[in-house]
């Protein structure tokens, strides 16, 4: 916990000087909106400042989604901010959701020594996004870990008076009720737009029924003025895709046009081996009518995987049947975090799985395994 403590500091002390370094004014405090261009804030040392922008953007973010019938009080009853704040390894612990954030939670935990549960209602783990192939792969790695499953499970109560926590599931489809017990209880069953607080309600702004203020292709709001990016509108709940909205909302504002392509960002899950993934997956495709091909490569048969004693998982490439353009890349593995971003590059520009395979890969790496796989898609994998 030292460690971790250390390292948020120096990531949010690098941040405060970035911001002092490019002469950006830091008020640390709460705000709300008391006009459309004046907002009210009240300091954390103290004191209420009033602000007056002439453009202002809402980057409020999200925050962990309750689950009805249990407190959160970050100790026993934890979102992910209680736990990577846990001060011992629980003997047991259970997650609700069996999405990106339980997942990455629960495996922390499960490696430390904990007896981790994890209650996920549909039947898969990693959500929607993830490609029902890697999902099965992640969790067979997963359980070999020590991860238990409880999937198409529904979680109906909750009881935290005893010295254990008592939770009440049963099949999705309704069946025979179980009674579960745990230490500690990870609620990770998604996030929610964070904007209570924000007197939305002073100026007029819109939210729809998932909390998330209504934009335009621009970012604005029904107040021009006013731009929103992040987790807090439209779109996936990921750092990297505000990133790239705050980039397009000041363009937009200073240039008057700004693009992101929402179609090549990148998902990652942070477990060991991690997994990532960029564009379409197959259940999507399929949807959609789209006639495509699958090629694949495991890290078993890559030379750098093997020496590292890392050969669990693989990459699979997604293209289009006829023109051979990338649809779509999941890689569970070693390094899938880092590989992904030749993926995204690769949809950015729309290359095909020829131009990834007639590329050079240096030897021996682990980026050969996303070379062979685009071998797989277009021809044959060397290796393989």
């Amino acid at each position: 916990m030292a460690a971790k403590t250390t390292s948020v500091d120096s990531l949010t002390k690098g941040v405060e000087f970035l911001l002092k370094k490019n002469n950006v004014e830091y008020i640390p405090g709460t705000a709300a909106f008391s006009g459309e261009h004046e907002v009210k804030v009240n300091r954390i040392d103290g004191g209420e400042q009033t602000l007056i922008g002439k453009n202002i953007i809402i980057a409020t973010g999200s925050e962990a989604t309750p689950f009805p019938g249990l407190t959160i009080d970050e100790k026993r009853v934890v979102t992910s901010t209680g736990a990577i704040a846990l001060e011992s390894v629980p003997k047991k612990m259970i997650v609700i959701g069996g999405g990106i954030i339980g997942l990455e939670m629960g495996s922390v935990w499960s490696r430390l020594g904990a007896d981790v549960t994890v209650v996920e209602f549909l039947g898969q783990i990693g959500g929607p996004g993830m490609d029902a192939e890697v999902s099965k792969a992640s969790q067979k790695i997963l359980g070999k870990q020590g991860l238990k499953f409880k999937l198409n499970t529904k979680v109906l109560s909750g009881d935290t008076s005893g010295e254990t926590l008592k939770l009440e599931v049963e099949a999705a489809k309704g069946g025979k009720q179980e009674t579960l017990e745990a230490d500690v209880v990870l609620v990770a069953i998604g996030r929610r737009p964070y904007t209570a607080g924000l007197g939305l309600e002073n100026i007029g702004l819109d939210v729809d029924n998932k909390g998330r203020v209504v934009i335009d292709q621009e970012y604005r709001t029904k107040l021009p003025h006013i731009r929103v990016i992040g987790d807090c509108t439209f779109g996936p709940m990921l750092a990297h895709k505000a990133e790239e909205e705050g980039v397009a909302a000041i363009e937009f504002i200073k240039k008057g046009y700004g693009h992101v392509n929402y179609n090549a960002i990148p998902s990652v899950m942070y477990t060991h081996p991690e997994v990532a993934w960029v564009g379409q997956n197959e259940a999507e495709l399929k949807e959609q009518g789209v006639k495509y091909k699958v090629g694949n490569f495991p890290f078993s048969a890559n030379s750098r995987a093997k020496t590292n004693l890392e050969t669990d998982g693989f990459v699979k490439f997604l293209a289009d049947a006829e023109t051979d353009r990338i649809l779509g890349i999941h890689i569970v593995g070693p390094n899938a975090g880092e590989m992904i971003a030749e993926g995204v590059l690769a949809l950015e520009y729309g290359a095909s799985t020829e131009d990834v395979a007639r590329t050079s890969h240096a030897h021996p790496t682990l980026a050969e395994a996303f070379k062979e796989a685009a071998m797989a898609t277009y021809s044959k994998a060397i290796h393989y």
